[in-house]
């Protein structure tokens, strides 16, 4: 066996060499064998509602023009001029019926097409030397769309995103479709932080563990109802599909006095009750469980949480997406948006953004707990000493493998996936597993897409055809 095969099978065991979590090879392989793969989370068409609108987005080191064309069709776009290779668009977002290259003058309409070359004919000899008809902006391998959540895979390859997203597309419903107009977002604020991309997708898919040690002191100042952070052990974690996520556990109740505890008005409930399916309500009203945090893998992250926002009593809650995009094995650029039902009272939504950034903007109080454990654990792992550790994450497992506590049956949670109540790393170790499979796996040849030259155009086209599968969604 190579030291990978070593590693991974550790991985699957549930112990983890420490090192993973800062080392150059590792992300190396990341790159070349996750993030060639998986969907990837880059905005949100209420972000573009309107022809013309557009946002510049990251994956790694690629840059898209994620746009809405004048056909209504999102597309997403390499943000790299055909011709010499300049970033086409420089602004973040904005509203563009074309974007013109600022190094040579080539300019493209907001579908990709090329309309513009200074000097066609002078410096081509038309189209006898350059064929401009039909080129295009070299498209995202994958694009597609849930809920308006727009992906991005840079495999033309991919599965559809909803077989991706498998079971756990039941639980993004919670999050994303409170209503039939779905969910409005803003931001995003982005920072980064000196951690690992990993730490973070773990935390958010599972780790209740740690908040009553880590967010002790939110919860003693009296931000939550319950008054003590252990009570997160009530709760349970659940995987499905591609992601998983935490839950509270709510008082006793009919389903909507569980959903005013929870903060949310009339008029939101009687919405939920004809969007969601009835085994979604009954995860609410029958069970008593409420999500909370979550993760889909790869680097995309959730959290649903009703903190107290005025001077009393009451709660409000709020929902935030989030990327953790790496920028190297010891920093990670986070990108989060505060997200809010479309059809939500206005007042709601100011005072649940109030909420977000309380707890979860770029100086919120849980941010900054969880910031100061993750930093540290990077720093620490890129020693020689890490290279000798192997991290126990086994909790709830017994030696034989068997789990401490038995899943809950379809009686006690009707939520799919498997559910187990209590304290457990049940779901990082879902989250390994899969990158274990991702990194023992080569990557495939990249395509290469040329730009047509004399008797090159039809190939060339033919090339990005095959490697712009869903790379346009859908009209309004």
């Amino acid at each position: 066996m190579t030291d990978h095969d070593h590693l991974l099978a550790d991985v699957r065991q549930g112990m983890i060499p420490a090192h993973i979590y800062n080392d150059e090879e590792i992300f190396r392989l990341e790159r070349e064998r996750l993030f060639s793969r998986a969907w990837m989370f880059v905005g949100h068409e209420s972000e573009i509602p309107q022809a013309g609108d557009y946002v510049v987005r990251r994956v790694l080191d690629d840059s898209f023009i994620v746009t809405r064309g004048e056909d209504g069709v999102v597309r997403a776009m390499f943000n790299m001029c055909l011709h010499r290779g300049m970033q086409v668009c420089r602004a973040e977002m904005g509203n563009a019926s074309h974007f013109r290259c600022p190094y040579h003058g080539w300019s493209y309409r907001n579908d990709g097409r090329i309309v513009g070359l200074p000097f066609h004919k002078e410096a081509y000899g038309g189209e006898a030397g350059f064929r401009r008809k039909g080129q295009t902006l070299l498209p995202a391998p994958s694009l597609d769309m849930y809920n308006g959540l727009i992906f991005i895979s840079m495999d033309p390859d991919a599965p559809p995103l909803r077989e991706y997203l498998g079971d756990f597309a039941f639980y993004l419903d919670y999050y994303t479709k409170q209503s039939e107009s779905g969910i409005e977002l803003r931001g995003p604020q982005r920072w980064r932080i000196k951690a690992n991309w990993k730490i973070g997708v773990e935390n958010f898919a599972g780790d209740m563990y740690h908040t009553p040690q880590t967010h002790t002191s939110v919860v003693e100042i009296g931000l939550f109802r319950e008054p003590k952070a252990e009570k997160r052990k009530d709760g349970n974690t659940y995987w499905a599909g591609n992601g998983g996520g935490t839950t509270y556990k709510l008082p006793p109740g009919t389903l909507e006095e569980r959903l005013w505890y929870v903060g949310y008005p009339d008029v939101m409930v009687d919405r939920m009750k004809k969007v969601w399916s009835q085994e979604q309500l009954d995860v609410i009203g029958r069970d008593g469980f409420m999500i909370s945090a979550a993760s889909i893998f790869p680097n995309m992250s959730l959290v649903h949480n009703w903190p107290k926002v005025q001077e009393s009593d009451d709660v409000l809650p709020f929902i935030s997406l989030r990327t953790w995009q790496p920028v190297g094995p010891n920093e990670t650029e986070v990108l989060s948006w505060f997200a809010v039902d479309a059809e939500a009272p206005e007042e709601y939504k100011a005072l649940s953004y109030k909420a977000y950034l309380m707890c979860f903007g770029s100086t919120g109080m849980f941010e900054q707990d969880d910031v100061e454990n993750w930093v540290s654990l990077t720093d620490t792992a890129r020693g020689s000493m890490a290279r000798r550790l192997l991290l126990n994450s086994r909790m709830g497992m017994l030696d034989d493998g068997s789990p401490v506590v038995a899943p809950l049956t379809p009686e006690q949670f009707a939520g799919p996936g498997v559910a187990h109540v209590g304290y457990g790393e049940y779901n990082q170790r879902h989250l390994l597993e899969r990158w274990a499979d991702h990194m023992e796996r080569p990557a495939e040849p990249v395509r290469q897409v040329q730009v047509s030259g004399i008797g090159a155009g039809d190939a060339a086209r033919t090339a990005a055809g095959k490697s712009s599968k869903g790379s346009e969604v859908g009209q309004r």
